[in-house]
C-alpha cells in the first residue's frame, strides 16, 4: 500500500519480500556504523514484522522508500513512537542504501513524513534521535527544519535528539 508520493520517491509499507533489498542495506558495516552492529538477517526480518505490527495498532511505522521512475527499494523511512525521558516521543527514522547516499533521498522522504505526521495524523511535535558522530544525519534534521532539542541517554549510549514543531503557516501535505 503506497502511504506517500514524492517527487522521485513512493513511499509503501514493508512487505515480506522486501527482506533481501532491506538486508542488503542493515547487513553492510558502513551504513550500520552508528547501531551496535549490521543486521542479521533474522534481525531484519523482525524489523519489517514489527514494523508491520506498528502498521496495524499506531497506523504508521517505517515505510519502505522505492525510487519512483524504477520502483527500486532504496531504503526507509517513517514514524515511530519512542519513549525518552518517560514520555513518548514520534521519531521520523531513515536508512537510505549507501549507493543513493548524498542525493537527497533522506530529506525528500523526511519531509514528506514531517508533513503527513502534521498534517494528516494533527501531531504537533517530531523528533529524530541521532548519534552525535552522524554528521549526514544531523544534516538530514537539520535541512527539515529541526534543531538540537538535548541529549539523552538511550540505547545503551548517548544521543543528540532534534525536533520540529508544527508552524501554522508551513505549506500543506495534498
Amino acid at each position: 500500500m503506497v502511504v506517500l508520493e514524492t517527487q522521485r520517491l513512493i513511499l509503501r509499507q514493508y512487505r515480506d519480500e522486501d527482506i533481501t533489498s532491506l538486508h542488503s542495506i542493515f547487513s553492510d558495516s558502513e551504513t550500520m556504523k552508528f547501531y551496535p552492529a549490521p543486521f542479521s538477517i533474522e534481525q531484519t526480518q523482525d524489523w519489517i514484522k514489527r514494523n508491520q505490527d506498528r502498521y496495524r495498532n499506531d497506523g504508521y511505522g517505517l515505510w519502505a522508500v522505492c525510487l519512483k521512475e524504477t520502483n527500486e527499494f532504496i531504503g526507509d523511512c517513517g514514524l515511530v513512537k519512542q519513549k525518552i525521558n518517560d514520555s513518548i516521543e514520534v521519531e521520523i527514522g531513515y536508512h537510505i542504501n549507501k549507493k543513493y547516499w548524498s542525493k537527497g533521498f533522506a530529506t525528500e522522504a523526511a519531509k514528506a513524513c514531517k508533513e503527513y505526521a502534521f498534517y494528516k495524523l494533527g501531531l504537533n511535535k517530531l523528533i529524530s534521535i541521532i548519534d552525535p558522530r552522524n554528521v549526514p544525519s544531523i544534516r538530514v534534521a537539520e535541512k527539515i527544519g529541526f534543531t538540537k532539542e538535548k541529549e539523552v541517554f538511550i540505547f545503551g549510549k548517548n544521543h543528540y535528539i532534534y525536533s520540529g514543531f508544527k508552524e501554522s503557516n508551513e505549506g500543506l501535505l495534498n
